[in-house]
């Protein structure tokens, strides 16, 4: 039987800085913490990064204006880096989501502490061990789901009453369809509703915001 193949992340690929690149740093504390960027920015400055971007905002937002606008202005051969992986997001997946779009810019990504550098074979193996993980974990969240639902149904059970979605959810659903990282069909698959809520869900949300 033919081995299940697996889909590599554009950041298993080799990214060596260009002499024009440069090192972006990103820096954030959450909104309303007492402490500040200062002592990231001290640690990226002597790292070696030329750009700063720094924001105060939730690791657990998508919304954050300063790192979308540093991932709009990559170039190929730059190199990113962040004091600690979890300043990029405190969310694995879109951790992993941050780092497909820094690969597709031609760009690299170093963390200081945890010396993670996808610019090295190391740096790139780590990371997909960590995509790895992250794959495992979700299949068996799914397959969690599925055992169950075989269980309710044996029982006689067929669903029971749906859970309403709370705003976070919610907010997660428009985010999650309106930056593109889902669509509104997996995101009715995930959540559990039909894909007409989901649209009803994302143009109330868009309508918030305009």
């Amino acid at each position: 039987m033919p081995a299940k193949s697996v889909r590599k992340r554009p950041f298993a690929k080799a990214v060596k800085p260009a002499p024009g690149g440069l090192l972006v740093g990103y820096a954030r504390v959450s909104k309303g913490d007492e402490q500040t960027n200062a002592l990231q920015v001290r640690a990226l400055k002597g790292a070696g990064c030329r750009r700063l971007f720094e924001e105060a905002a939730s690791g657990g937002r998508w919304d954050r204006p300063e790192l979308h606008r540093l991932l709009d202005q990559l170039r190929e051969g730059d190199v990113v880096v962040v004091w600690k992986l979890d300043r990029l997001s405190r969310s694995l997946k879109d951790v992993l989501h941050i780092m497909e779009r820094i690969a597709a810019a031609g760009a690299g990504f170093r963390s200081l502490t945890e010396a993670i550098d996808t610019t090295t074979s190391a740096g790139r193996m780590m990371m997909q061990m960590v995509a790895a993980f992250a794959e495992f974990e979700r299949a068996m969240i799914r397959e969690r789901t599925s055992a169950g639902l075989a269980a309710a149904r044996a029982e006689g059970r067929v669903g029971g009453r749906r859970k309403k979605l709370d705003a976070a959810k919610r907010r997660e659903i428009a985010e999650s369809v309106l930056s593109g990282r889902k669509s509104g069909a997996e995101m009715a698959r995930l959540y559990g509703v039909s894909p007409p809520t989901v649209s009803r869900i994302v143009g109330q949300h868009r309508a918030a915001l305009a």
